[in-house]
């Protein structure tokens, strides 16, 4: 792949017949380079790495945030819950946009955006205002995830495709990974506008590289450039709805009328979706991709891994800094061990997926997030904690979600339909990102229940989120993640018995 055309080909009587260049193509003769391939490779891994870094980077910053803005918890969470989710709603849509408008000119918009929405966000001076641009950021973030493979793929063609995609992940994993300790380290410092700060000079760099280096976009004379508008009007509301309700529900009462109204309409919304797409000539969501079970199973058992370890960057984040009074700089680090481990973990489980195929390795990666709980819950968080038992049992959560999630996304894939690789890549990017939405959003909701039982309040009553009673409202919690590794096991065990 060189971004480049010719400018005629020959037609079916052999005269030449014109076709348009490539438009906004790379700088001149930098797509002749020998390694000019991996140069587009790189850009991408860029841009996953920031969208990784942004969303866990927040997490140890909600409980500064809550203090800062005097905020309820649940509250708060929208700070993290607005960037994940509004990357969710538009992701299908811009991966339709991106075909009908270049991905070079969308994924430099997205870029751009991305950029603004952090120099806003670091302006930001109430929390509507910060959650209000955290949207900016996500919408941003998402036109890279709708783009993102599509041009790597492009870019590294079949031989290099498998090394590429590796260190594509790899960039996730450190995205996810630079999070915790820099968000620490940053927030020590420097306070919390830096961690939005941090990412605009990366951001910039990005832009006039990839201005530089991507391939031009192909202009495809005579394309159906026809988009369901309906169905992505109704997809967005549909989970906003249901996210509100998952976050809110421990404020508002689960028979509390909001509770009820906001959950039947998410319901009502997203069945019409469904009835939407399954009709529309050009849907954003082709349910082919659920023909064979294997793709949903791969998908909700990758949105479960994602549940869990945003829940569980959640919880720890609050045990640690208003619990045991960590400061940020050591929360962060002792964070980091869980991205860590799934980093080192998830090459090792692609490597033996051949040999121990992924029912096996998934289940051992649940039994060592299980056993990663069980010593959380009744050993480490308690009056005197074990520093070094508390992060044996992170790492160990790690290696556990990384043993889970390679093979896991290899078995996705591979039971799509192969016209449909592109639209499985962006739908495995979904379930990534509402898995982060419901591990948050759960884990707010669950830590604001237990310490209402602990402290005797009500919905809506002020709580003080510290010391002691923190602590047990934390470990009560940790039974949501398990939940979530209950939820993941099934699923595999569903799926082995389908696919035999």
């Amino acid at each position: 792949m060189d971004g480049r055309s010719d400018a005629t080909v020959s037609g079916t009587g052999g005269a030449a017949v014109p076709t348009a260049r490539p438009a906004m193509p790379p700088f001149p003769g930098i797509d002749r380079l020998s390694y000019y391939p991996w140069l587009v490779i790189g850009l991408t891994c860029i841009g996953a790495a920031m969208g990784q870094f942004d969303a866990s980077v927040v997490q140890l910053a909600l409980p500064t945030l809550s203090e800062v803005f005097g905020a309820q918890a649940t509250v708060t969470s929208w700070v993290a819950l607005a960037y994940v989710l509004s990357f969710s709603a538009f992701l299908p849509i811009f991966g339709r946009l991106c075909e009908k408008y270049g991905r070079k000119r969308l994924y430099l918009f997205g870029l751009l955006l991305f950029v603004a929405g952090s120099v806003l966000c670091a302006l930001a001076n109430s929390l509507p205002m910060l959650i209000a641009f955290r949207v900016m950021q996500g919408i941003g973030g998402s036109i890279l995830g709708a783009n993102s493979i599509a041009i790597l793929s492009r870019a590294a063609g079949k031989e290099r495709r498998p090394r590429a995609m590796g260190i594509f992940a790899a960039a996730q994993a450190i995205g996810i990974s630079a999070g915790p300790v820099m968000g620490g380290v940053l927030l020590g410092a420097f306070g919390w506008q830096s961690i939005f700060w941090v990412t605009v000079p990366f951001g910039i760099l990005a832009v006039i590289a990839g201005w530089l280096v991507l391939p031009g976009d192909e202009e495809a004379a005579g394309k159906d450039e026809r988009f369901d508008w309906p169905g992505a009007m109704l997809l967005g509301p549909a989970l906003l709805c249901l996210v509100l309700v998952l976050n809110q529900v421990a404020d508002w009462g689960i028979g509390s009328p909001l509770t009820i109204g906001f959950a039947i309409g998410g319901v009502l919304l997203l069945a019409a979706f469904v009835q939407r797409e399954r009709k529309a000539s050009w849907p954003l969501l082709d349910f082919r991709l659920f023909a064979r079970p294997a793709f949903p199973l791969g998908g909700l058992v990758v949105a479960m891994g994602f549940a869990m370890l945003y829940g569980m960057f959640y919880l720890a984040s609050f045990a640690l800094v208003r619990g045991y009074h960590d400061s940020p700089q050591v929360a962060g680090i002792r964070l980091s061990v869980i991205a860590i481990a799934i980093g080192l973990s998830a090459p090792v489980a692609g490597e033996l997926v051949n040999r121990l195929g992924t029912t096996r390795l998934s289940f051992a990666g649940m039994a060592a997030c299980a056993a990663a709980l069980l010593v959380l819950g009744f050993v480490t968080l308690e009056a005197h904690p074990s520093v070094t038992i508390g992060m044996v049992a992170l790492a160990l959560f790690g290696v556990g979600l990384g043993l889970v999630m390679a093979p896991n996304n290899n078995e996705a894939m591979g039971a799509a339909p192969a016209d449909l690789s592109g639209e499985a890549g962006a739908m495995l990017n979904l379930a990534r990102m509402l898995g982060v939405s419901v591990g948050v959003a759960g884990a707010a909701s669950m830590l604001t229940w237990r310490m209402q039982a602990a402290t005797g309040t009500g919905p809506g009553d002020r709580i003080v989120f510290e010391g002691n009673p923190l602590i047990g409202a934390v470990q009560d919690s940790l039974a949501l993640i398990f939940l979530f590794v209950l939820i993941a096991t099934l699923a595999v065990w569903v799926r082995s018995r389908r696919t035999r």
